[in-house]
């Protein structure tokens, strides 16, 4: 959105300040993400209204306390703040802007989108000008720190969009984690994107690092323990290293998700001529796509593990 563009809170009517008991909060997409960060609301005192396409994913947070909507536009017409957390820009178009069942087409004039998908900058731009026309508000909020941050309430949020709108919206993300205003509509999701290009390359490191030691005969688990202390320690390993060496690959967000992102990187924007020339994010993203391509899309991060004891010879 350009300057002149940029919404101001005195001209849309801006809602009163965030409170629970007041602030009436819609939830779009409650998978291992979503949900988590919808419970932490909800637990703040937060009336939450929620929508799934399987139902059923939704009683936990029913019987918590939410209460089920039908379509996106039935979860924004109940509420003021509507979070977005589907799976890629595909989704998020069909949830926020289908003419019809969309989150925009239910919500009220100054009403307050906020989509937390690792999505599209140029995708979040189209959303904040169509808010903006309908006299509501949006902010790219996409976040880091995996299903442990998403529990615990301690995600990173890259939020982008107007300055006044992510300051109001800071009663709701301190349940969530810590929150960041990044820049204009489209630079809280290059944000996420250039995260997933530092957590890849970590990711990688990670899993080729494990291998080695393991074929060099040492104890992975004291080697791990023992490089954490030093300059090879990160959130990263602190997430991932204990579920590497339990080889448990299915908890977490699944692969699919950062070889999407990680190819969001390597696109050429509306902005740009040329495509970025990234040669890690471009290997990284060849190895995550081999995990899909032996059929473990669905596992997450850490099992990339696999790839690396594959081209070793290795069968574990």
């Amino acid at each position: 959105m350009e300057e002149g563009q940029k919404l101001e809170s005195a001209a849309f009517g801006f809602p009163a300040p965030v409170r629970p008991g007041a602030t009436r909060v819609g939830w779009i997409g409650i998978g291992v993400m979503g949900g988590a960060m919808a419970k932490h609301l909800l637990a703040a005192g937060f009336a939450v209204t929620v929508y799934a396409r399987t139902p059923a994913k939704a009683e936990g947070l029913v019987a918590a306390g939410a209460s089920l909507a039908g379509s996106p536009a039935a979860v924004a017409a109940a509420s003021d703040v509507v979070f977005t957390m589907v799976g890629n820009p595909g989704d998020v178009r069909a949830v926020v802007l289908d003419a019809a069942t969309g989150a925009l087409a239910g919500l009220r004039p100054g009403g307050v989108l906020v989509d937390c998908t690792s999505s599209s900058p140029s995708l979040a731009r189209e959303i904040a000008a169509a808010a903006g026309a309908a006299g509501c508000y949006a902010v790219d909020a996409p976040v880091s720190g995996g299903d442990v941050g998403a529990r615990e309430g301690t995600l990173a949020i890259f939020a982008g969009g107007d300055e006044a709108v992510v300051a109001w919206l800071a009663p709701l993300f301190a349940h969530l984690g810590k929150a960041t205003h990044m820049g204009a509509p489209g630079s809280g999701q290059s944000s996420k994107i250039a995260n997933q290009i530092t957590v890849a390359g970590a990711v990688v490191g990670l899993g080729e690092s494990v291998a080695f030691a393991s074929s060099a005969g040492l104890d992975a688990a004291l080697f791990l323990d023992a490089v954490s202390k030093g300059a090879a320690g990160s959130r990263i390993m602190d997430i991932f290293s204990d579920r590497l060496l339990r080889r448990e690959f299915a908890s977490g967000g699944s692969v699919r998700y950062i070889v999407k992102d990680l190819g969001m990187a390597l696109e050429v924007g509306d902005d740009q001529e040329e495509a970025n020339v990234l040669p890690g994010a471009s290997l990284y993203r060849q190895l995550f796509s081999a995990m899909v391509a032996n059929g473990d899309g669905d596992l997450s991060l850490q099992a990339l593990i696999t790839v690396i004891e594959r081209l070793n010879g290795i069968r574990k």
